[in-house]
């Protein structure tokens, strides 16, 4: 054995005993970690199952604590006794939840056709509009999410009530779109980035147009990444409450609408809310889990070039 190899021997050479307590504190820490992050959620579907005394005396395990009952649920119809009936509260829910569902998705995708579109011109083409080049045209676009929502809230009013786009799904699709545009650049901005101009200029070569190019080599590639960014942009639709409830009375509320107006005189009906924020998160639970792939290559592309 050399002198170097003798002198790196001892960091290289780790006992079974601190390789041992290493993966106990990393598998720790993710524990405790999960543990915060999904208890929120375990709290709220415990909820809907619970009575009033269960609410208030803070039980948290059903059949330890407490006896599950389909109170929370009764109240929005959507019980095994009561689905199978007629229900004005049920039917209200399903409105409000096609029109989030409605809202979330057009305006998603709305903001990736827009996005791409714009991101790709960003990373390919240089422009210059007085003093503003690329990279202070991205920044631009970024420094929207800085503004607050309420500063708008008068403008979007006065202009929505001129334009008859007052309580309509087709205004929340456009300010949504608008809401939701600056973050969907940036994300393509990395994934137009991280994608070789050469397989662009080949394809050039082989015949193709920029927009052959386009559709056909980048597109496919940047797909994580569009993926990723569309559920992110529904995921901020789907949960914005200001606007919905600005703009709109009885044709377009939405989701977290109607959960808000689960307070009452009376004070809240903490099952009925958590019941109904269920029935919310459950479709978002369901599409991460299925795109959870698409999610991670889209977020983490372009990090390692």
């Amino acid at each position: 054995m050399t002198a170097e190899a003798i002198e790196h021997a001892p960091s290289e050479v780790r006992s079974p005993a601190a390789f041992l307590t290493s993966r106990v504190f990393i598998y720790g820490a993710l524990i405790f970690w999960a543990f915060i992050c999904l208890f929120p959620i375990y709290w709220t579907i415990t909820t809907s199952f619970k009575t009033a005394p269960n609410v208030t005396q803070g039980h948290l395990i059903p059949w330890v604590d407490f006896t599950p009952d389909w109170r929370g649920w009764r109240s929005l119809g959507l019980s095994p006794d009561t689905i199978g009936g007629t229900s004005t509260v049920r039917d209200e829910f399903l409105k409000r939840f096609f029109n989030s569902v409605i809202t979330s998705v057009g305006a998603s995708a709305l903001a990736i056709v827009i996005g791409s579109l714009a991101a790709y011109g960003l990373t390919r083409f240089r422009y210059k509009f007085g003093w503003m080049k690329n990279e202070d045209i991205s920044f631009f676009f970024l420094s929207q999410l800085i503004l607050p929502p309420v500063v708008l809230a008068l403008p979007f009013l006065a202009l929505y009530k001129g334009l008859g786009l007052l309580d309509t799904r087709i205004g929340l699709i456009l300010l949504y779109t608008l809401m939701v545009l600056p973050i969907v650049i940036w994300i393509m901005r990395d994934q137009f980035n991280s994608i070789p101009v050469e397989l662009e200029e080949a394809a050039l070569v082989d015949g193709l147009s920029v927009w052959g190019a386009f559709f056909q080599i980048v597109l496919p590639i940047a797909l994580p990444g569009m993926v990723a960014a569309f559920i992110l942009s529904m995921v901020l639709c789907w949960n914005e409450y200001f606007f919905a409830a600005l703009l709109t009375s009885t044709n377009a509320n939405t989701i977290p609408v109607m959960v808000a107006s689960q307070t009452g005189s009376q004070g809240i009906n903490w099952w009925s809310m958590a019941a109904l924020s269920t029935a919310a998160i459950a479709p978002l639970a369901i599409i991460g889990v299925l795109l959870e792939r698409y999610l991670i290559k889209g977020m983490t592309a372009g990090a390692v070039k």
